[in-house]
């Protein structure tokens, strides 16, 4: 039997993403995107809903992140083998790259769920024999190189994938787009049924592309929004559609990638409710639904939490809407459960740093992409009013985040935030842990007290780190943007950290204030009051916002229509 005969008899959704987190050693991920991409492969399989995802193979990663004493980022290469880990797949297709053909292979990993079923994941890979050299490179670099390199890898992507798909024999009823990076397949799907009826006015059927597709848009600001000038496009892909076509669905100025996909999908949404409504502002003429973002429970619990839930919630790896049921944990084991994990992300930080911090203070943890509107050094606005606070209530921070190579702003925060840390010195012990990836996200989410968040509204279109917090009985206390403006009940669920795109002076006294008069006196001062916000955290929270809610919302409102 082939490697792929349990998956071809059966119609599939096919989930196109440029970016999967497969296993935390296989940096096929840069960030969130790719987080909740391997999420919702996994709740798929959880749920044996017919999926094949694909995206690119990534052989030399996005990048593995040094930082020097002063805190500089230094990237260098991240490789990993695909003959290791996958299975090398019988196919080749080619794509059209400047008047030649590049060859695209397919390697196979499959993904299991709780009850073992599998779902296939394409990873598809340049670097073949018959290629030119500048070829072989395309899929080396997740998000790396120049506009040209970054066109040619949506090529492959997006007409690749189709083809490969189309090739491996799969039978698609349905092409998922998460996020822009792959709308070209429905230039691929285009080309392939340029043929309708006679009597059509085009030569495309373009309403047949536009039922077979659906988009999930995750950037709430223009500037996030891939585009290429048709320039580029002309001398990369030639006459492969009618440049006339593509323009009416694209745009007259360049290519956006957004308004391809928009105008080829027939149901389109955004991952937050906040985030769709912006969205249908920034597209108006599209209707953009909401289904917020979740997390794959089994995956971001830690080892205590998940034999926790399975001592008291039997199925809620599979069920996990029984977390709302926590509440009856006693409060004794739900500590107990949460001190072993805050134990594990010490004893990394003392092997990773040497740095030795307190298991009885409280942890501020903040982890993240690092850009501006994260507005990772929010929190060191005022070192002074830090030092007072940690006076009366002593804490320690843990931070840990990567810059995009080409982020300058990224890069300096990090810089600034390695100068804050060693300013505050023994008065808030502080770590910075490089090399951020699965494995630090899970010790993290699962070992701090409080889990901070402070991005810039509206700018946040999800953001899913803080449900994995919940998912661990750790405290969210950050601003109300993307998913939090839903999920926080003041009190009960976590803290909300009132914000203002005028004056960010606003954000820092709210900030300062609930957490020297509300956040670290309940936690000093009323353990069980403490452990009650725990419970809400994960009977509110975690319950909820889960990528098994969310994958059963997918089949039921976008893949079945």
């Amino acid at each position: 039997m082939t490697p792929l005969e349990p998956f071809i008899h059966v119609p599939r959704i096919a989930y196109f993403s440029m970016e999967i987190a497969l296993r935390s050693d296989i940096p096929t991920y840069a960030g969130g995107l790719g987080v909740l991409a391997g999420d919702t492969l996994r709740a798929s399989a959880d749920l044996e809903l017919p999926l094949v995802a694909v995206t690119l193979v990534s052989r030399l990663g996005y990048f593995r992140q040094e930082l020097d004493a002063q805190g500089r980022q230094i990237e260098h290469p991240d490789p990993w083998s695909p003959e290791q880990w996958t299975r090398r797949l019988d196919a080749k297709i080619s794509v059209p790259v400047e008047g030649r053909d590049v060859w695209v292979q397919a390697w196979l990993w499959v993904v299991k769920g709780v009850m073992d079923y599998p779902v296939p994941v394409i990873l598809l890979d340049t670097d073949v024999d018959e290629n030119d050299p500048r070829d072989r490179e395309l899929t080396h670099y997740l998000y790396g190189g120049d506009e040209k390199y970054r066109f040619k890898q949506e090529v492959v992507l997006g007409i690749g994938g189709a083809r490969m798909l189309q090739a491996l024999g799969f039978d698609v009823h349905t092409y998922h787009m998460n996020e822009g990076h792959s709308a070209m397949l429905t230039l691929q799907l285009l080309w392939r049924f340029e043929h309708p009826a006679e009597n059509s006015k085009s030569k495309y059927d373009v309403e047949r592309v536009r039922l077979l597709c659906l988009f999930t848009t995750h950037t709430p600001v223009e500037s996030g929004h891939d585009k290429f000038s048709y320039d580029l496009v002309r001398e990369v892909i030639d006459d492969f559609v009618d440049i006339n076509v593509i323009k009416s669905l694209a745009g007259e100025e360049h290519l956006n990638m957004t308004s391809l996909a928009l105008n080829l999908s027939n149901y389109v949404n955004g991952v937050a409710k906040s985030h769709a409504l912006l969205s249908n502002h920034m597209f108006p003429g599209y209707r953009v639904h909401a289904i917020t973002n979740g997390v794959h429970p089994a995956t971001w619990a830690s080892k205590s939490f998940n034999k926790l839930y399975g001592n008291y919630l039997k199925e809620w790896c599979h069920e996990p809407e029984l977390l709302v049921r926590a509440d009856q944990i006693p409060d004794a084991e739900l500590w107990d459960a949460h001190i072993a994990a805050k134990q594990e992300l010490l004893e990394f930080i003392k092997l990773e740093s040497g740095v030795t911090l307190d298991i009885e203070r409280p942890i501020i943890g903040f982890s993240r992409r690092m850009t501006a509107y994260k507005r990772p050094d929010l929190l060191f606005h005022d070192l002074e009013k830090l030092r007072s606070i940690a006076k009366h209530y002593p804490f320690q921070l843990v931070m840990s985040g990567k810059a995009h190579p080409r982020d300058q702003m990224g890069k300096q925060s990090i810089e600034k935030i390695h100068d804050y840390m060693r300013e505050l010195g023994d008065d808030v012990p502080s770590v910075f842990l490089k090399n951020y990836n699965l494995e630090i996200a899970l010790k993290m989410v699962a070992g701090a007290d409080i889990w901070l968040n402070t991005p810039l509204p509206p700018h946040e279109a999800s953001g899913t780190s803080g449900m994995k917090a919940a998912l661990n009985g750790v405290i969210n206390f950050s601003v109300l943007d993307g998913w939090w403006a839903e999920g926080c009940i003041e009190g009960v669920t976590g803290w909300g950290i009132k914000s203002s795109a005028e004056d960010p002076a606003v954000d820092v006294a709210d900030l300062y204030s609930k957490l020297e008069h509300t956040v670290l006196p309940l936690y000093y001062n009323d353990r069980k009051g403490w452990i009650q916000v725990m419970k809400g955290a994960i009977c509110k929270n975690a319950y909820y916002f889960n990528a098994h809610r969310m994958m059963r919302r997918y089949a039921t409102e976008a893949y079945i229509r």
